[in-house]
Order: C-alpha cells, then sequence, then structure tokens
C-alpha cells in the first residue's frame, strides 16, 4: 500500500541519518527517537484519500537530521571541554615553586599613598627600588631596607624626588639589590613564586604573596635560571 511505502521510506532515510538509539530522555525533552515516533504516528494516522505531501515528510525528516546533528555536536563540545579543564589543572598544578608575573605597575592617585609588594629571592643588604613614569624616566626611587627578604611592602606617597605630586596614572617598579652573600639580583613589582594552586568552580587559582588569583591574570608563568 501507499502507506507502507510512505513509511518504508521515511524510516529508510532516517537510519541513513543514524537512528536508532532507543534511550529514553528522562527531561522530557523532545529528542531525535521522539521526533521519529511523532512522524511515524502522523505516517500511520494519516487520511488514505488525502496522504501527506511528500515535500513535508522530507521536510521533517531534514529537521530530524539538523537536531542530531546538533545533540551530537554538543556531545563533543562538552567532552572537549571536560579534556580542557583537566589540562588546564594539570599545567596549573606543574606551575608549583616557578614564578608568575602580573604585571610591573601600579596604580597611582591624587591624595593617596600607593601601596605595593615586592618579592626578594634572598635577604637584601643594600639596594633600591626604581618608580619609573610612562616615558621611562625615573621619578622616584625608594631604598631597599636592609634584611628584605620574601615579600617586602613599599609605600610611596606618590612624590618625585623635588617631593612634586606625580600625575595619576599607572607607574612602572623594578630594582636591583645585593644579598648578603654579596650576589646581584634583579626585582620587580608583579612577579612572585607560585606557592600552591586552589580550585573554585573547576577554575585554578594561584597562590602569589600570600593570595589566590586567577589564572587569568597571570601574564607569564617563568622559572628563573640559576
Amino acid at each position: 500500500m501507499a502507506i507502507d511505502t510512505i513509511n518504508s521510506s521515511a524510516l529508510s532515510s532516517l537510519s541513513l541519518n543514524g537512528q536508532g538509539d532507543t534511550t529514553t530522555n528522562p527531561k522530557s525533552i523532545l529528542g531525535k527517537d521522539d521526533f521519529l515516533k511523532l512522524l511515524l504516528t502522523e505516517l500511520q494516522y494519516q487520511d488514505p484519500t488525502s496522504p501527506m505531501d511528500t515535500e513535508k515528510i522530507l521536510s521533517q525528516t531534514s529537521e530530524l537530521a539538523t537536531l542530531e546533528a546538533q545533540q551530537n555536536t554538543n556531545k563533543t563540545l562538552e567532552s572537549l571541554m571536560k579534556s580542557l579543564e583537566a589540562s588546564s589543572a594539570i599545567s596549573a598544578i606543574g606551575a608549583i615553586g616557578k614564578y608568575a608575573k602580573m604585571g610591573n605597575k601600579i596604580k597611582v592617585e591624587k591624595g593617596r599613598d600607593t601601596v605595593f609588594t615586592v618579592n626578594f629571592e634572598s635577604p637584601a643588604k643594600k639596594g633600591s627600588i626604581k618608580i619609573y613614569n610612562e616615558t621611562g624616566e625615573v621619578v622616584k626611587t625608594l631604598p631597599i631596607p636592609e634584611g628584605s627578604n620574601s615579600d617586602t611592602v613599599f609605600k610611596w606617597d606618590g612624590k618625585d624626588e623635588n617631593g612634586n605630586q606625580v600625575k595619576d596614572g599607572f607607574y612602572k617598579v623594578s630594582g636591583d639589590y645585593i644579598d648578603k652573600n654579596g650576589e646581584k639580583h634583579s626585582v620587580e613589582f608583579g612577579t612572585f613564586p607560585i606557592e600552591g594552586v586552589s580550585f573554585e568552580n573547576g577554575k585554578a587559582l594561584l597562590k602569589l604573596g600570600g593570595q589566590y588569583v586567577p589564572m587569568d591574570n597571570i601574564a607569564e608563568i617563568f622559572e628563573k635560571k640559576g
């Protein structure tokens, strides 16, 4: 009969699109199996004197193929996301013991002291921290207190060497010092050893200077030579 022919053609077309999954949908969301059942039911109960238009059948089977393709794509993306999260976690753990750079500029605002932290690899004997403006000129030099070690806090009132208030903005901070063994070192604001890793909602946070910082805020991770 014509109806059987239509059913057979529809099933053949659907099988070519990789159908056949009979799993249930616990969330009651219309899936490809539900779509197929609706189509076959519609064919089964159609009016023999006015059968379904062939173009309509092709349109519905095309929609079914599109639905399946979208579901397969979603599964692939979910799998990829899990792989990326696992890879990110492994990379974060492997960064422990290395150094992270967040940027070496401090923000200066008129009327407020600027407080920043510099990390020292070994206890300092003597040295200085230099603050540069956007043109690369040194506007202020701060002495490094003898014995400064690990994370040392500095405070700057925002005034240059002549006692004039500098413009609001961002200033680069770096310095040099000699440790108690006579070895020379360079330091800069925003560079800290990575002390540990924590995870929040699947995102890695690196412990720098006693606080946890999202990896998105890290400009560079590196190993110091020597």
